[in-house]
């Protein structure tokens, strides 16, 4: 055997940036899935045990051993929180994450409860990523059209006429220019008083 295949440094390397980033946020999620539904059942547990001291005046929880996990989710469910969470984009699993946490902690849930504020929490960003999808579409064709607008006003702008400019006289024009009085404006009617004798 060869000395490199002893030492594989930069295997892990590899293996991270070859990684997929939907599978990489899936695997991120349902990780703090885990964990909050760990934590639930840990304070599960303290409260049980503080009631039990209450009710008894005596505290044998030193002699109680738990398990390290008594709930997890149906496979079943599993898979669809996986699939949920695939449609993730990854610059939304920060704000996922934290947006769990504040309603884990704000609601203080059962273990059952925690993967359904989970999957609320997936729901909501997959609304918002919806809607702003559609804002990136309707912003797109806005400036699409908007660009349009302004190719078309800059072809009219270069193409207009101005007919009172032109220097062609018409009929009507000589007409009225020997008919008026030397004081009137020419494009203000004339307006006279008459006098009382």
């Amino acid at each position: 055997m060869s000395l490199p295949s002893w030492f594989r440094w930069n295997e892990p390397h590899l293996r991270l940036s070859q990684r997929n980033p939907t599978d990489m946020v899936v695997e991120t999620l349902m990780m703090e899935l885990g964990w909050q539904m760990r934590q639930a059942e840990k304070q599960q547990r303290e409260k049980e045990n503080e009631y039990r001291k209450i009710k008894t005046g005596v505290d044998y929880s030193w002699l109680v051993s738990y398990p390290k996990h008594n709930y997890d989710i149906s496979p079943g469910e599993r898979l669809q929180l996986e699939d949920t969470c695939s449609k993730v984009h990854p610059s939304y699993c920060g704000p996922v994450i934290l947006r769990f946490r504040q309603l884990v902690a704000e609601y203080d849930p059962e273990v059952h409860e925690v993967p359904r504020i989970f999957r609320t929490v997936l729901q909501e960003a997959a609304e918002k990523m919806k809607e702003e999808e559609e804002a990136k579409k309707l912003a797109k064709q806005w400036n699409t059209k908007r660009t349009m607008s302004l190719s078309l006003t800059t072809f009219k702008s270069r193409a207009r006429i101005y007919p009172f400019m032109s220097g062609i006289k018409t009929i009507s024009e000589d007409v009225e220019r020997e008919a008026e009085p030397t004081r009137r404006v020419w494009s203000m009617p004339e307006f006279r008083t008459t006098k009382d004798d």
